[in-house]
């Protein structure tokens, strides 16, 4: 089972993580914490700065590099000149504004924002009918590096961010800091053209088991985007708690959200909190994807509300960590009127197109009334707007048509999976044993479970998402997601220890060529990551698999 009980000293150690997982975040936290970054303080030089980063440092790894001689420094009178045709301006300005943001604490410069044209400074050029961009797509872009001026082109204003993160990582670590910095600023001269392989680039945050607060998602959210991450998929209910409000159901979020594994207080998000979180992903491109697991996973809405039980009576609230033993009532009416309020509040908060309905462990339903239930349920999305994606236990069922399955095993040898693929249901590909971040590196680490096995960095990077489905048809891949859950995690630091580096591996998996994928080039690639998450008090696991640097 994906969620097994955790270990005796897993729940020993919650107490301890959580009080030094707080302290990791501090500039004086210890470097022998395994879920501390290794920092140094904000005015240490980075021994690397006075070097262009070249072009092809670069995760995830860009379609394709042309080197050139030179480079490009920012210095105190560079200006980031925006532009944009058809209404496009205005999104370009916020690209602008946004890497302004980044960049002024760390060079001190007061690099101006302007839409006037030139040809010097940092220019972000938003063309969506230029017909040298159109290859780029909506997600794609093209930076080029001269002695002048760096341009960066797209069509849309997600490939202009995209193209905001390469450039972050062309210039020095350093740069990442919130005081200031000696420099110098250089880029490397030559030119990337970089599109993603994938649509979707996925990371879920379990929030349920243990709930993080919009501050905490933010801040996820942050790091997402600096590896092209498109998609969050927010897992707001489960056995252990409710975590979105719904008006006409209130007491699954006041009540069923009152508690979390281990006890404590839970909590939920207000409606509001749930804008703020939309609105601030869709600032850094992403989507987020809600998603309320039923019919299994639902013992937080069943203690809840009395009449969701078949036999009337509400059980208590749960802060285990098993799994499959709860379940809706698939035959009462009343949980239909329970599924379509809570399906139609959410699909009205949330401005993409995309609601998970879970779908999986559902092991105290019966495979009738589980398809029964799936026939009822995936509908209502689409009632209301939205396309249903759903745990790949849904293939077992019937897909509605444009249906998604999110596949979590092991070895890819479900047949029902492919089946359902070569019939038209897409594909994002989870497995445990590559891509759940909360799987521990080694028999060592603090933190997480390992009934799918022990995860190490390689692993988690070297597999391809195009193969990995025996007998699915390669085009039926949508994407690859990285799924974290939160049975022993309570803090951002020990998030950060979890995620980095794997996350970065899974990103590059979506966005990169198949043919860039390999395993020597990028450890080095990924290594370099290393004083950049120092410089952004990312608290990151030193997995002995990647080439650190010296520092």
């Amino acid at each position: 089972m994906r969620r097994r009980r955790a270990r005796l000293l897993c729940s020993l150690l919650l107490t301890v993580v959580a009080g030094a997982g707080t302290a990791a975040s501090s500039a004086s936290a210890s470097p022998a914490s395994p879920w501390s970054s290794r920092s140094s303080s904000d005015s240490a030089q980075d021994p690397a700065a006075a070097a262009p980063v070249p072009l092809d440092r670069v995760v995830p790894a860009p379609a394709s590099v042309r080197p050139a001689a030179g480079s490009y420094a920012i210095r105190p009178d560079s200006r980031i000149r925006v532009s944009g045709s058809d209404g496009a301006a205005r999104s370009a300005r916020r690209v602008g504004d946004y890497l302004a943001k980044v960049l002024r604490p760390s060079t001190g410069f007061s690099l101006p924002v302007t839409t006037r044209s030139g040809d010097d400074g940092i220019r972000l050029r938003l063309t969506p009918k230029a017909a040298g961009a159109r290859t780029l797509g909506e997600e794609g872009y093209r930076l080029q590096v001269t002695g002048r001026a760096i341009t960066l082109t797209a069509r849309g204003s997600a490939g202009l961010f995209h193209g905001v993160q390469t450039l972050r990582q062309l210039l020095p670590a350093s740069v990442e800091r919130t005081t200031r910095q000696s420099g110098p600023w250089r880029v490397s001269g030559g030119t990337i053209t970089d599109v993603p392989r994938y649509a979707w680039r996925g990371a879920m945050l379990d929030v349920s088991r243990h709930f993080f607060g919009v501050d905490q998602v933010k801040r996820y959210i942050d790091q997402l985007a600096l590896y092209k991450i498109n998609k969050l998929h927010l897992h707001l209910s489960d056995d252990q708690g409710w975590r979105i409000a719904i008006d006409s159901w209130p007491k699954l979020a006041r009540y069923g959200g009152s508690t979390q594994v281990g006890g404590g207080p839970g909590g939920y998000y207000t409606k509001d909190d749930y804008r703020e979180i939309v609105r601030y992903a869709a600032s850094r491109e992403l989507t987020v994807v809600p998603e309320i697991d039923m019919p299994g996973h639902t013992n937080a809405a069943l203690a809840s509300y009395a009449e969701l039980n078949c036999d009337g009576v509400a059980p208590p609230l749960y802060t285990g960590t098993e799994v499959g033993f709860s379940s809706l009532c698939v035959p009462k009416e009343v949980t239909y009127d329970f599924v379509d309020d809570v399906i139609r509040e959410l699909a009205a908060l949330t401005p993409g197109p995309y609601l998970h309905i879970g779908g999986d462990e559902a092991h105290s339903t019966s495979h009738e009334d589980y398809v029964a239930f799936m026939d009822r349920v995936q509908p209502v999305v689409a009632k209301y707007g939205k396309t249903a994606v759903g745990w790949h236990q849904l293939t077992g069922a019937h897909p509605a048509k444009g249906a998604i399955a999110q596949y979590w095993g092991t070895d890819g040898s479900e047949k029902e999976v492919a089946d359902a693929a070569k019939a038209g249901t897409r594909l994002i590909l989870s497995p445990a044993n590559r891509a759940y971040l909360d799987m521990k590196y080694d028999a060592n680490t603090p933190l997480g479970q390992n009934w799918a096995g022990y995860v190490e960095a390689k692993q988690s990077y070297d597999w391809d998402p195009g193969t990995y489905i025996k007998g699915a048809p390669e085009s039926s891949v949508l994407g690859v997601e990285a799924p974290l859950w939160s049975e022993t995690l309570q803090t951002s630091p020990q998030i950060e220890y979890m995620a980095f580096p794997r996350l970065p591996g899974i990103a590059e998996l979506g966005w990169s060529p198949a043919s860039a994928h390999d395993w020597d080039a990028y450890k080095v690639r990924v290594a370099a990551q290393g004083p950049r998450w120092d410089a952004m008090g990312i608290a990151y696991y030193h997995s002995p698999q990647i080439p650190w640097p010296n520092s």
